[in-house]
């Protein structure tokens, strides 16, 4: 497991043993989700949330578009391709 970014209270978290498609776990307080970066796509897209809030969810999922470009090349490090 690997935190490439932080915001506030959420971690955005890439497991080394994990799949395709390319995607970001959020861990907060309450919960986590999961993003899909949109490395194929071109648009980030949840996939999935336990337990985080509306507002950490909307802060997360701002953020994942903010920092797609970062994010995907993080994935990239560790995993080799998207």
């Amino acid at each position: 497991m690997a935190v490439v970014h932080r915001l506030g209270a959420l971690r955005f978290v890439i497991y080394t043993l994990d799949h395709r498609p390319a995607h970001v776990h959020v861990i907060g307080p309450d919960g986590q989700a999961r993003i899909d970066l949109g490395a194929v796509t071109g648009m980030p897209e949840v996939m999935s949330n336990v337990g985080l809030s509306n507002a950490d969810l909307r802060r997360a999922f701002r953020e994942t578009v903010a920092e797609r470009v970062r994010l995907i090349e993080a994935w990239k490090a560790i995993h080799g391709a998207v």
